[in-house]
């Protein structure tokens, strides 16, 4: 498989984002610098003392069901997943991201706020040459009621079916093109969403301390409690793709593959990525 050679590319000066994290609750603050070529993406937590640098590495997930979280202990960053997509879409290979807090900021529940920025502050091509990998064979992963199959493909593509016993979101299914010209309109402003009657435990133990309507979209009764609506009537299946573009990124590298999805989220793609680095090998 040849494929056309591409720069390594960073975003051309810092730029800062301040929120709210959804599980947290508490103010966060980043500042994103530009990276030099090969640092990939890195993460410094700021708000401690002494503490290493935390590189994309899929040994330092933390497994978990409602969001992805990186690094050890307490030196570790929770929610990770919607900066990370938007970083591997716009094809941004090098950042450094300080930040003040253990959680990413949630902003609306979607990626749309960080592509936008990241936009408007440009982004510049360096020196060398990325690395991509594919595979040769099928990669099948199984658990439970969850399938994820990787065909060997020139592009990277997910194609994702998701089923909700929730009459309003019904059954749904995207096949999307990783694309950074069609991100911010077709994924991007795609928002992390929760069927009330199923996350009802965990608010009423205040579990989720950051939550609210402007973050998220709810469905109670079979009915958005948001007033905006939904942004697109299979939006829930587009926020499951900008959820694994971000899981898969960890892996650190950029591959082609079409990705066959089938109801996965946070724990199994993670389970998937790791399975999936095993098989990949460089493209010359």
């Amino acid at each position: 498989m040849i494929i056309k050679k591409k720069n390594q590319k960073t975003i051309n000066e810092k730029i800062s984002f301040n929120g709210i994290g959804l599980f947290t609750g508490e103010k966060v603050s980043l500042n994103i610098y530009p990276a030099d070529e090969d640092t990939g993406i890195v993460f410094l937590r700021k708000d401690l003392k002494n503490v290493p640098l935390i590189k994309i590495d899929l040994s330092l997930i933390t497994e978990s069901d409602r969001r992805t979280m990186i690094g050890l202990d307490k030196n570790s960053i929770q929610t990770v997943e919607h900066l990370l997509s938007a970083l591997y879409s716009l094809e941004i290979d090098n950042a450094l991201i300080e930040i003040y807090g253990s959680e990413i900021p949630i902003y609306d529940g979607s990626s749309k706020y960080f592509v936008e920025k990241f936009l408007e502050i440009g982004l510049k091509d360096q020196n060398k040459i990325k690395k991509f990998f594919s595979i040769n064979n099928p990669v099948y992963f199984s658990e439970d009621f969850t399938h994820i199959i990787a065909l060997p493909s020139n592009e990277f593509r997910i194609s994702f079916t998701f089923h909700s016993k929730n009459t309003f979101i019904g059954s749904q299914y995207y096949s999307y093109l990783v694309d950074p010209e069609s991100y911010l309109e077709q994924i991007a402003p795609c928002r992390t969403f929760s069927v009330y009657e199923e996350i009802k435990y965990i608010l009423d133990n205040n579990f989720i301390k950051g939550g609210s309507l402007d973050n998220a979209v709810v469905i109670k009764d079979n009915a958005v409690l948001n007033k905006e609506g939904v942004r697109f009537k299979d939006e829930m299946v587009r926020h499951k793709i900008l959820d694994m573009i971000g899981d898969l990124s960890l892996i650190g590298k950029r591959f082609n593959a079409h990705i066959i999805s089938i109801k996965s989220g946070h724990l199994t793609n993670v389970k998937f990525a790791k399975l999936l680095n095993s098989h990949l090998v460089e493209l010359s």
